[in-house]
């Protein structure tokens, strides 16, 4: 209540004492007491008579029943009481100008509100009581008319809206606004009513006891009803008629309410999905969408396959804190008979009780259900053309049953369709990313496939013509030096058909046309054969390689592999580090077993070393650490990736370390263990490992003279 209203109460109640002889004004407890008005005048009507029985009425109902019954005031005649109650003042103001009229036709009209701006207690063409906006009065709606030949009283109550919210919003206009309370011709009733009201506005506005006491003997003069049969069945069947169309309306609303979140909802993640590849992030606003509108228990969104065992669950909505949170758990799925069902039809699972369900037998995870309080479960697949790429899971707690409605589950399928789709758009531009990668790859194994053999053959093409031409244009040419060209002539036609032979290698490796023969063999004697093939310098040249060790002790046990193509690795990588290691340098190979299936060889050297952030990289194919065009070191960058390709086929795994420029390197390989019986380690003693023998027998196939030199000596 304003300061104005308040001030205005308090002196009338001050006059009000003195003319009853009271000299001392009033003390603020009176004045609570006699402002402070918290009861219902609906409940107090319903006390007085008790059969009566409210009804729920409408908005709009209530607006046309007010209008009628003040349109029988301005159409009758006489001097009728008329009490009106509005719960604002800014509803009163819609009204206004139809009292002005009334008034004009009897003065006893009495108009209460709460006010809001200027409205006031006071007397003009009519009485005005402003009444304290805690009464409960704000949430009434009373409209009373008596008159001598007719009564009338719409006695409501704005039903609650839930909690402890107002049940009148600000600026509410809503016309879905619904009421509970007493509409009624009866003259009793009215008379009651409007004595209840009448002793309310006294109270609000002493100074008015006068004519209150006038009006109430104006109720005395017409006790008794005055039937009037025509208006009272009109009435009622227009409240009928008002009743019914505002629950066809009112349903109406609620569907298209639920179009509308349904397409909000939709749209949204359309949005996400628009505005992100991303699937976690648009996962993050569907769970949170989903929980919120259809306020349940917990809803989860996790990716998985049908065949999975398991899922971890990485998006979740809660509707509050107090329900334990599912984040991070390992979700069965296996084991799951609902997770079952739906991967095999790929249809929803809408269970309302699990603790009743008895089509699925659901003791594999009842101790989850019961751990986390699930009551009712809702499933949905997340699917494109047939494959299961996720599922949307709702939860429900407590015990009641919970049906699920046919539209929530609409809703759910439509927002996991969508999902579907933001999946598949996501793999798809990751594998249009991945696949851009492998051109980008191909496009540098292009360039440099160019530059490396555009160098490695042009440069020995030359040096062959010009030895050719040399030796055949000049007949007497010293025997030394058409020695030292023929001479340099084979040296360089070698370095040509080892270029050629590598690129045959590495194209059956990674064509899968490599028959591999498989058996046991001693990693010594394979390092013994890459040994003999390295190139060792004449008695009268300088070294031109490193010192090599090794450290491989004698009770290795035998690994299964094709012998040549080890031979091949092993040769590869010694060229490799003698290569790149100083004469003064080193180079040693280990071989280890620390147990388990595999055996670890090693070949470190001390020489140039590679950048930390190119130890994967030098497995590439024509990858070359100083550039196709500026090395000091020949060679076409395809020994290691053959490396990779042999020890990957082996089963085996290879990768390098260094510590960086000019700290050398460490190579390292496994391979698998032979680990045969008795008998059969027994048999391939006797016979001496002969199976190699029968390999390939055209040159042009060996990978290294290396291998064939093992063939020779093995047979």
């Amino acid at each position: 209540m304003s300061a104005l209203t308040s001030g205005v109460i308090v002196l009338l109640m001050a006059v009000a004492a003195a003319e009853d002889g009271h000299t001392a004004p009033p003390t603020p407890g009176l004045i609570r007491r006699m402002i402070s008005i918290s009861s219902s005048v609906l409940d107090e009507l319903l006390q007085r008579l008790p059969q009566l029985r409210p009804q729920l009425y409408f908005k709009s109902s209530l607006t046309a029943l007010s209008h009628a019954m003040e349109d029988q005031v301005l159409a009758s005649s006489g001097d009728p009481l008329v009490i009106a109650s509005f719960q604002r003042e800014r509803f009163y103001r819609q009204e206004a100008h139809r009292y002005d009229r009334i008034a004009k036709l009897t003065s006893q009209i009495y108009v209460l509100a709460a006010p809001e701006t200027s409205f006031m207690s006071g007397s003009d063409q009519y009485e005005t009581i402003a009444f304290d906006p805690s009464d409960q009065l704000s949430q009434e709606w009373h409209l009373v008319v008596v008159g001598s030949s007719y009564a009338a009283c719409l006695i409501c109550r704005e039903r609650q809206s839930g909690g402890d919210r107002p049940a009148v919003p600000e600026g509410s206009m809503d016309q879905s606004r619904r009421f509970e309370g007493i509409w009624t011709f009866d003259r009793q009733v009215s008379l009651q009513a409007a004595e209840i009201l009448l002793d309310r506005i006294q109270r609000y506005r002493p100074n008015l006891a006068a004519k209150i006491d006038q009006a109430k003997a104006l109720l005395a003069l017409h006790p008794d009803p005055v039937q009037d049969l025509a208006a009272d069945p009109f009435a009622q069947r227009l409240v009928t008629h008002l009743q019914a169309g505002h629950y066809k309306l009112l349903k109406a609303y609620r569907s298209i309410a639920a179009q509308e979140q349904r397409e909000r909802l939709v749209n949204s993640i359309t949005a996400a999905i628009r505005q992100s590849l991303d699937p976690d992030s648009i996962f993050r606003v569907a769970v949170q969408e989903l929980g919120q509108a259809l306020e349940v228990c917990r809803c989860l969104v996790y990716r998985c396959k049908s065949t999975d065992d398991t899922a971890v669950l990485g998006f979740e909505a809660r509707r509050s804190d107090a329900i334990p949170s599912l984040l991070q758990e390992s979700w069965p799925l296996a084991a799951n008979p609902v997770f079952q069902t739906l991967a095999e039809s790929r249809q929803s699972v809408a269970i309302a009780s699990l603790s009743t369900e008895s089509t699925l037998d659901l003791r594999p995870i009842q101790p989850q259900l019961n751990r986390w309080q699930i009551n009712a479960l809702l499933m949905v697949p997340v699917t494109h053309q047939g494959r299961l790429l996720g599922v949307v899971e709702l939860h429900q707690c407590g015990s009641d049953p919970y049906p699920w409605p046919e539209s929530d589950v609409l809703l759910v399928e439509a927002i996991a369709s969508q999902l579907g789709v933001a999946i598949i758009q996501s793999e798809a531009y990751a594998n249009l990313d991945e696949l851009n990668q492998q051109l980008e790859a191909l496009e540098r194994t292009r360039s440099n496939l160019i530059a490396i053999t555009g160098h490695e053959l042009r440069t020995p093409l030359s040096t062959i013509q010009v030895c050719l031409e040399s030796l055949a244009t000049e007949p007497d040419m010293p025997l030394e030096l058409r020695q030292v060209m023929l001479s340099t002539a084979l040296s360089d036609a070698e370095r040509m058909r080892k270029l050629v032979q590598d690129f045959l290698t590495l194209s059956r490796l990674e064509s899968g046309r490599v028959e591999w023969h498989l058996e046991p063999i001693e990693m010594q004697e394979c390092i013994d054969l890459a040994l003999s093939s390295l190139k060792t310098p004449k008695a009268d040249e300088p070294a031109s390689l490193p010192a090599i060790a090794t450290q491989v002790p004698s009770e290795l046990p035998p690994v299964r592999a094709d012998g040549e193509w080890l031979v091949e690795v092993l040769t590869k990588l010694l060229d490799n580090a003698c290569k790149f290691t100083e004469p003064e340098g080193q180079v040693v190979i280990e071989a280890n077993f620390s147990g388990g299936k595999m055996l670890e060889v090693t070949i470190s050297d001390t020489g140039r070393g590679i950048e930390p952030n190119r130890l994967e990289t030098v497995f590439d194919r024509f990858y070359q650490e100083e550039g196709a065009l500026r090395r000091t070191a020949g060679g076409t960058g395809l020994g290691l990736a053959i490396c990779r390709q042999i020890i990957a086929a082996l089963g085996g795994t290879i990768w390098a370390e260094s510590a960086g420029r000019d700290q050398g390197s460490r190579f390292h390989f496994t391979v698998p263990l032979a680990q045969p019986s008795t008998e059969q380690s027994a048999a391939a003693r006797a016979n001496g490992n002969g199976k190699k023998g029968s390999k390939r027998d055209e040159a042009e196939l060996s990978p290294k003279p290396a291998a064939r030199k093992r063939r020779t000596k093995k047979s």
